[in-house]
């Protein structure tokens, strides 16, 4: 079983919610496990979040007002990419811990401790940061869409 879907979503804080309910609808109705999904959902929106704020060039174009989210659930893993088009990441950004006083900050270090495999980087040929995730599946007993 494999599924998979893209999204461009405008930079607006209204998107980030309508991005983690419609992964968590794909992975319910495939059959995802409860917990998988909610990390899942939790990291997306951490990263969607992080789009949404700082993901915007320097630029006045379309390009600059928008973000993109790619899921893929292919067989025993889920994929997740979110790519913007904003100045990119400072060297180092996300490897440590915020102070513990800090009011932001915590959303890449959350996306590391939910999901299996991190990659933070920049667009290839364009500006921009591309947060990609992956995480083991596991499925509910009565999953509809397995294949045995």
């Amino acid at each position: 079983m494999s599924i998979w879907w893209s999204l461009h979503l405008r930079r607006d804080a209204a998107s980030v919610p309508l991005a983690r309910r419609l992964l968590m609808g794909a992975m319910e109705t495939a059959g995802v496990d409860p917990d998988i999904s909610y990390d899942l959902s939790v990291a997306l929106s951490e990263a969607c979040a992080n789009a949404v704020e700082h993901g915007g060039g320097g630029a006045l174009d379309a390009s600059s007002e928008a973000y993109r989210v790619t899921a893929y659930l292919d067989g025993e893993k889920c994929r997740i990419e979110v790519t913007d088009s904003g100045p990119g990441l400072a060297r180092g950004s996300g490897t440590r811990p915020p102070r513990l006083d800090a009011e932001h900050g915590r959303g890449l270090c959350l996306i590391r401790a939910l999901a299996d495999h991190v990659h933070i980087g920049p667009e290839p040929g364009r500006a921009g940061t591309v947060v990609s995730f992956d995480k083991m599946l596991k499925w509910r007993d009565d999953a509809p869409l397995i294949t045995v």
